[in-house]
């Protein structure tokens, strides 16, 4: 028979060093998670959308406002309204401005966007802006997130199905639950790196529909801007699917200040500059790329451009005026001059900010419907996104947002 096993002393100490390492380890995972450095305080009543306006206010004026640097326009989600500064997103009610939850992690935010409801949160780590965070916009309660290589700076947008990120070298599409449906540019997989059409090129600008996904970049073997159209949601997420690619032609070609205005199903927009004889142009493509027609332009657009989607128009700010694209075609329909940013509906018209307050205009044509008065604190001139909670107008303005009522 086996004499039985007896414990020695290096058994011991071999445990105890064991358990100890155990332990450090935990600790270690524990003070990097990204757990550790993160606050959450979700809604005590989740926030529910207020009653659509029925009729448009007389008179406006500033009830409340709170820092807004994150966010590239006026947000709202399921009742809330949403601002991002540092690194907390919060909801706040509609017409106190009162925080009703809020998100925070020890990481600044890159940017904000809102869809179906939700809030994505989109934060900068060593790997660039590669953390996001989805938030239900009711209660602040995290849905999901996702993680993943990005550039130190992306903007985000969304077209009604999906999220695009784009940066300078690299672009993703994220379905509503944040799984990435296309990676496009830049990948840091070397296997991966062989399924892109192209390589080491500069992404200038991106556009996105629930279809079509078109990417205006420069590449090294290009003479001019190349204007490639991709489906948002290829069979395989890391295999691009191209419609179809071309350089373009004419003047504003190779110029780094083109850029992609808007996407449809059928269309896709893009702003050419002009040169000292020839004016700036809207040229049209198709599904594929290729080119339909060319509008020319009064003059060039700004820097600070933005285009919207309400009901069957695009609507483009230009730096002071505002064009309506028609939905389909893209061509021209009305334009609105003084314009300080882009519109919202509300009670059936389109509020535009102007110099004096907001401009009710008819969205068919146009046409100025009413005029509603209203002072503008600390404004320096930066471009307007207007949103609408009920009856509460919302002015996003530079890095801060204004709530307005009667």
């Amino acid at each position: 028979m086996l004499a039985p096993e007896r414990r020695t002393r290096a058994d011991i100490i071999s445990a105890v060093a064991i358990a100890t390492l155990v332990v450090v380890a935990a600790l270690v995972v524990w003070a990097r998670g990204d757990a550790t450095g993160t606050e959450s305080v979700t809604a005590a009543t989740p926030a529910s959308a207020p009653p659509t306006a029925d009729k448009l206010p007389t008179s406006l004026r500033e009830l409340w406002h709170a820092p807004d640097s994150a966010a590239h326009r006026a947000m709202t989600a399921a009742g809330a309204v949403i601002t991002g500064e540092g690194g907390t997103v919060t909801g706040r009610d509609a017409r106190t401005g009162t925080e009703l939850w809020r998100y925070r992690r020890d990481m600044p935010l890159c940017g904000l966007e809102s869809q179906f409801g939700t809030v994505v949160a989109v934060y900068k780590d060593q790997r660039g802006c590669s953390q996001a965070t989805m938030l239900a916009g009711e209660s602040g309660d995290r849905r999901t997130a996702r993680s993943s290589y990005m550039d130190p700076a992306v903007q985000l947008s969304v077209d009604g199905t999906y999220l695009l990120a784009q940066g300078e070298n690299r672009l993703e599409m994220w379905r509503s639950d944040l799984v990435r449906t296309l990676e496009y540019g830049y990948v840091d997989a070397p296997v991966n790196a062989k399924t892109q059409p192209r390589k080491d090129c500069t992404l200038l600008s991106a556009g996105s529909s629930p279809s079509r996904l078109a990417v205006l970049e420069k590449c090294p073997e290009d003479t001019t801007n190349r204007l490639s159209v991709l489906n948002p949601a290829p069979k395989e997420n890391t295999v691009p699917e191209e419609y179809g690619s071309r350089v373009l032609n004419g003047v504003g070609a190779d110029s780094p200040l083109a850029r992609v205005i808007a996407v449809s199903e059928s269309r896709v927009a893009v702003y050419l500059p002009g040169a000292d004889t020839t004016a700036p142009r809207l040229a049209v493509y198709d599904s594929t790329g290729n080119p339909v027609v060319e509008h020319q332009l009064s003059a060039p657009l700004a820097e600070n451009t933005d285009t919207v989607r309400i009901g069957g128009a695009y609507l483009v700010f230009t730096g002071n005026s505002l064009i309506a694209l028609h939905a389909t075609t893209f061509d021209p329909v009305w334009t609105a001059a003084g314009a300080l940013g882009t519109p919202a509906l509300m009670a059936g018209k389109l509020l535009l900010p102007v110099a004096d307050g907001l401009v009710a205009l008819d969205p068919a044509n146009g046409a100025e419907v009413q005029r509603i008065p209203m002072q503008r604190t600390g404004f320096d001139g930066s471009a307007i996104s207007l949103a609408v909670a009920g009856s509460i107008v919302l002015e996003h303005r530079g890095r801060e947002l204004y709530a307005l009522g009667s």
